[in-house]
């Protein structure tokens, strides 16, 4: 498989298709596909952007050396901290470059917002002090791939936020941190001892363990919390959730927990296309 498709990390794609999936079927008849397309761009290109940025700062800072999930460009040495670096500027120059046109056709307040979220996708692992080695990864996961990208695709096709809105971004934002929760968990033994203190670091194994747990079922909750009884449908994921969240609770650890990870992205894109049905029968 070609290097930077590797590198960009296709399984946790889903954060970014899915909160723009939801929000457009939120909109219902207000829909605007143009303005969601756009507004995909824009969530896929940050993905993209802080899985090079990621990859870049870890590789050179040597926390990847030893790594026991996939393959990573810069610590492998398979790609050049540069030709990463570039990578993750040009991802994240897209991204700028389609919010500015959103911006430009809702409104200006958009720029401050795609700003915010560049920065953080950057400084996640790339500053002096990246607040991903501080335990602050889920939060800022929560903010921008739940609430900015969910709230903020139905606000560039309806022109407004709802109350609804940011009720379905809290099941797209538990599932975004949930994919870097059991991605954490994996490394969580590697990544104390090279001193990046992410919050499974911090929580120790079995209380990280209880964190993505509950972020898969507070994701259920919030779901089924959405007015409309369609959104009982989202229950049928049920099964596939109790799945992962048994062969977590059996205490697999690194290699074991790469396929999870695979599943966790998997589940957060049927659960929006689940609830996506249901908002559109609603």
């Amino acid at each position: 498989m070609n290097k930077w498709i590797v590198g960009a990390r296709p399984r946790t794609l889903s954060a970014a298709i899915a909160p723009v999936l939801v929000a457009t079927s939120l909109a219902g008849s207000d829909a605007d596909f143009a303005m969601a397309g756009l507004a995909l761009v824009v969530s896929l290109a940050l993905q993209v952007g802080v899985n090079y940025a990621n990859d870049y700062s870890d590789g050179i800072r040597g926390t990847d050396d030893n790594r026991v999930g996939p393959i990573r460009l810069v610590a492998s040495g398979i790609a050049s901290a540069k030709s990463v670096k570039q990578a993750a500027f040009i991802s994240f120059a897209v991204a700028a470059v389609v919010g500015l046109v959103l911006a430009l056709l809702t409104s200006l307040w958009l720029v401050a917002v795609g700003a915010a979220a560049i920065y953080a996708a950057w400084t996640y692992t790339g500053s002096k002090r990246p607040y991903g080695y501080l335990g602050f990864g889920e939060i800022s996961v929560f903010l921008f791939f739940g609430l900015v990208a969910t709230v903020g695709s139905y606000y560039v096709q309806t022109q407004e936020i709802t109350w609804q809105s940011f009720i379905v971004a809290i099941p797209m934002g538990c599932l975004a941190c949930a994919i870097l929760a059991i991605n954490n968990l994996r490394d969580r033994a590697q990544d104390e001892l090279v001193g990046k203190r992410t919050l499974a670091v911090r929580l120790g194994d079995s209380r990280a363990r209880k964190l993505f747990i509950g972020l898969l079922l507070i994701a259920h909750l919030a779901a089924v919390a959405v007015p409309g009884e369609n959104t009982l449908l989202t229950l049928l994921l049920l099964p596939q959730t109790l799945i992962i969240v048994k062969k977590v609770i059996s205490g697999a650890t690194g290699p074991a927990l790469i396929p999870l990870l695979g599943k966790t992205g998997q589940l957060q894109l049927w659960f929006a296309l689940t609830l996506s049905l249901a908002l559109v029968l609603n």
